[in-house]
């Protein structure tokens, strides 16, 4: 029966850590980080998404507002806003919420942050840095499952990493945090193309489901005794739950638990590190303005 991986335990040490430092940085006569929010639209899961990085962000003592804004906000205007918070010497980190209305440019607005004030690793300055492995911000869910390994005490020296995703949120940036190093693993990236994925993925030590299906990774696929974390969050119908819905990841936990030393849960695995990587990466800026 594999052991189970807390996330919600590992984020509130992280936090933790977050708060205490914080503590002292205010202590020594600095000011409080501050973190700018910008939402644009009324998209629920933005706004959930929002209000749960505003609450954290107080709780350990950094400074936040969220900035909103209609749907109708033209891209030259949220660019302006950008650029007004780039110029604003109290701001520390600036985060853009996506996605962002179709007839605005995502990536015109990222490039458009400060990479000092990137704080969630999306300008392509702050992809290269961690490309070419150098200090820096590190993109939030990659880097909150290199935080679950490592609190887990569970070796990634020599470890065959296999992860089934190639996005620019997770599966890119993992392969190269895992690469660094410090981690010192052997990456492998699966996609959808990918020859004999089953047999790939029964070669992992490590393995990360990072593809967006619900129970896409199946007990076939996993080595006795391995490592498995599940980034997926996959709605899936449940007519027996009140909202007529269950969560679930991308891995089929029933059937692989038995089977794998670790696993993550979902919900209450990867997903309660992303904020905790952000507060991190909030402190790092101020610390370094």
């Amino acid at each position: 029966m594999a052991k189970l991986i807390d996330g919600k335990a590992v984020s509130a040490q992280v936090r933790e850590e977050v708060k205490q430092a914080v503590a002292q940085r205010v202590a020594s006569g600095k000011r409080a980080p501050y973190l700018a929010v910008v939402l644009v639209g009324d998209d629920p899961a933005s706004a959930s998404y929002v209000r749960g990085k505003a609450r954290a962000s107080t709780e350990v003592g950094i400074e936040s507002d969220t900035l909103t804004y209609d749907a109708s906000i033209s891209e030259a205007e949220l660019l302006d806003i950008v650029a007004k918070l780039n110029n604003d010497a109290g701001v520390d980190g600036i985060l853009v919420q996506l996605p962002l209305p179709d007839h605005i440019d995502d990536r015109k607005v990222i490039h458009a942050i400060d990479p000092a004030k990137d704080v969630d690793c999306f300008h392509p300055e702050s992809v290269g840095t961690l490309v070419i492995g150098l200090d820096g911000f590190q993109p939030a869910t990659p880097a909150g499952i290199v935080e679950l390994l490592k609190r887990s005490d569970i070796e990634t020296s020599g470890a065959h990493c296999v992860i089934i995703g190639r996005s620019n949120i997770v599966g890119k940036p993992l392969a190269n945090l895992m690469l660094k190093k410090g981690l010192d693993s052997t990456v492998t990236v699966c996609h959808s193309r990918t020859k004999d994925l089953p047999g790939i993925a029964r070669q992992a030590d490590i393995l990360v489901a990072a593809i967006g299906r619900a129970n896409f990774v199946t007990a076939d696929m996993v080595k006795p005794g391995a490592v498995v974390i599940d980034v997926g969050i996959n709605r899936v119908d449940d007519d027996t739950r009140e909202r007529g819905y269950r969560l679930v990841g991308d891995v089929d936990f029933d059937a692989i638990e038995p089977i794998a030393s670790h696993i993550t849960p979902v919900p209450g695995g990867v997903g309660p590190m992303t904020i905790a990587v952000l507060l991190q990466n909030t402190l790092m800026a101020a610390n370094r303005a």
